[in-house]
């Protein structure tokens, strides 16, 4: 079998690496993919947006099945297109992608359909917006509507930084398009929580949880990133608090949108906040998390393929789906100066006996050599039968990769340390 995985990042890598195990696949083509994933697939420079190159690829190719794992070809109607050709996917449809790629949308069916999350209020209009944030309780969250590579939410502690938040995004077009709407809404505190999960459109089975962590710097300090590594399954997330979001958010969700005429096939990614009023909705992605994906696919004992296609295919009740009990932790190795400015190029040292352990986001290949080519430059992951074990394993591996202007947190798991302690 020919498979075809869209996107070029750490989960992408992530994703490649659980489907190989799959003695039925003989080739996996990673559009564009990176220089740390053509050791596991082969790479084609086609762009993760380019709708109709993908296609024609996918097409003469003859691939018998496409996962489409970022949220901007989901949110173009990749899905849909590769399907009317005949070509099985795994990713939502756009008018179900829209979950993530409109959070106007997504707020809005919270609320017709009782799912819990935080108090909001939208906008169209730049002055409402502003003479709004004037009475807004302090602090305030402002999110653009569409997607902004995760850097459209300010968390607003004053009312100067409330209204340059909503001036940067609607009137000065910060996201472009994305923040042509936007919603202002309640500060939630509580400890975060990741839940990705298998749904079919009628059956949800929640993944291992995980606990992401988006802030630069240690102690959560600096800017929000795309995330500085995780651990998995997150403490906080006890068997009664994965009952209630079964029962109070999961399965409300997938009947609201199949209900909506937006039947969701795919990984609905929850990020949820539990408040002392009981866990809420922060947001919705329509696709497997990154890094989350890099600690929850290394314990899922299942076969990825198989319960990918039991997910398209709508069998995913008679579909089981395994995760270890064990416990595991990402560290995210990044350019130092990121997410702002940072210098790239340079090699990178990566122990032959690391590779399998190491996940690659942002590097390529120049003259048989991997250079760093981007912000967050790869994972290094390690599972163990314990969460401190996991930790420790992890630094211990990452202490050994080398690159000039190397980066990365030194209390990755600290927290869900003391969770487990407390």
């Amino acid at each position: 079998m020919k498979l075809m995985v869209i996107g070029g990042g750490g989960r992408e890598h992530a994703i490649i690496r659980k489907l190989k195990e799959n003695p039925q696949i003989d080739t996996i083509y990673a559009l564009p993919g990176n220089g740390g994933i053509a050791q596991d697939a082969v790479c084609v420079d086609i762009r993760a947006t380019d709708l109709d190159a993908i296609t024609a690829f996918a097409e003469k190719e003859r691939i018998d099945y496409a996962v489409v794992a970022p949220d901007d070809p989901l949110v173009l109607g990749l899905v849909d297109i590769l399907e009317e050709k005949g070509i099985p996917c795994f990713g939502p449809a756009k008018n179900a992608a829209i979950i993530e790629g409109s959070k106007v949308f997504s707020k809005n069916l919270m609320k017709k359909y009782g799912i819990p999350t935080a108090a909001y209020e939208t906008f169209d209009d730049t002055e409402k917006a502003l003479a709004y944030v004037e009475t807004a309780p302090l602090p305030t969250v402002i999110k653009a509507d569409g997607l902004a590579l995760g850097k459209g939410v300010v968390i607003a502690q004053t009312r100067e930084e409330a209204r340059n938040a909503v001036i940067e995004i609607m009137r000065n077009h910060k996201f472009g398009r994305s923040g042509e709407q936007i919603v202002i809404e309640e500060y939630l505190t509580g400890p975060e929580v990741s839940v990705l999960s298998f749904t079919d459109g009628n059956t949800i089975v929640p993944m291992v949880s995980s606990m992401d962590h988006k802030r630069a710097g240690d102690g959560d300090s600096g800017l929000n990133t795309g995330g500085m590594g995780t651990v998995a399954p997150n403490p906080y997330y006890t068997e009664e608090i994965a009952e209630r979001c079964i029962k109070e958010i999961f399965l409300p969700t997938i009947r609201a949108m199949k209900r909506e005429g937006r039947p969701f096939k795919g990984c609905l990614y929850f990020g949820l906040m539990l408040t002392e009023q009981g866990p809420k909705v922060i947001e919705y992605n329509c696709r497997f998390g990154d890094p989350e994906t890099q600690v929850v696919l290394p314990l899922l004992e299942s076969d990825l393929f198989t319960v990918m296609k039991a997910v398209t295919e709508g069998k995913l009740s008679g579909t089981q789906v395994r995760f270890r009990n064990a416990c595991a932790c990402c560290v995210i190795m990044a350019s130092k100066g990121y997410p702002e400015k940072y210098e790239k190029g340079f090699e990178i040292s990566l122990p032959e006996d690391l590779k399998k352990d190491v996940y690659v986001a942002g590097a390529v290949l120049k003259d048989g050599k991997l250079v760093t080519s981007g912000g967050r430059v790869l994972g290094v992951t390690a599972v163990e039968n314990d969460l401190h074990s996991a930790v420790r394993s992890a630094y211990t591996k990452a202490e050994r990769i080398g690159f000039a202007n190397a980066y990365y947190r030194k209390d990755i798991g600290a927290r869900a340390l003391q969770a487990e302690e407390a």
